[in-house]
């Protein structure tokens, strides 16, 4: 029996692309196996966004690797929807604020709810990268709601106490928080070392 670990990735209609893209590529330089699941309004993302006109794996990674699977969106009977197949976890991202009231009402009529919610109910990981801003009661009732039940939400939020110069840098700091969500080893720019020397402040009569 392979001990490989198995992660789950989906990507949903919510801007955030860029995000999906580093934490795909971040995950296959593992020893894991990533298992894909890209939603329509997904693939729409990845196209506004990235200018992927076409789905696959390659396509999203920028190359091809072996440990990687793409499964349909509609596949309800694919193996990542059985609790019975044993996996490390599942992150949603980009997590639109439809997939997240979806998961929160216990709907499971895509692959995406569908293993989202096996994930829950066999007690795994399961992180939800919501960005829409700003959220509304109902948005924040269901992340409530999802983190009594076990799950982790994760806005994508990136910080700035790095002093990151490049957007690059500020989807590390996102991805970086999700891959120790994970307990998957990484060598992004996210750690903090202690605070930088400040310069002294001058109060000025005024104040």
């Amino acid at each position: 029996m392979s001990t490989q670990r198995q992660i789950v990735l989906a990507i949903t209609g919510a801007s955030g692309a860029p995000y999906a893209r580093r934490l795909a590529q971040c995950l296959v330089e593992n020893d894991l196996h990533l298992h894909l699941v890209i939603s329509h309004h997904g693939q729409q993302l990845l196209a506004d966004e990235l200018g992927l006109r076409q789905l696959s794996v390659a396509d999203l990674l920028g190359r091809r690797v072996a440990n990687a699977t793409l499964h349909n969106y509609r596949d309800v009977g694919a193996r990542i929807a059985s609790g019975s197949f044993l996996t490390h976890g599942m992150v949603i991202c980009p997590c639109s604020s439809h997939t997240l009231g979806a998961v929160a009402a216990g709907l499971a009529d895509n692959l995406i709810t569908r293993a989202a919610l096996v994930t829950l109910k066999e007690s795994r990981r399961l992180i939800l990268v919501p960005r829409e801003m700003p959220v509304s009661q109902i948005e924040l009732a269901n992340m409530l709601r999802l983190s009594q039940a076990g799950a982790i939400i994760c806005p994508a939020a990136p910080g700035f106490y790095l002093l990151p110069t490049t957007v690059a840098e500020l989807i590390d700091f996102v991805v970086g928080k999700v891959l120790d969500l994970l307990d998957v080893p990484h060598s992004l720019n996210t750690r903090w070392s202690g605070a930088a020397p400040r310069p002294a402040l001058v109060q000025s009569d005024a104040d």
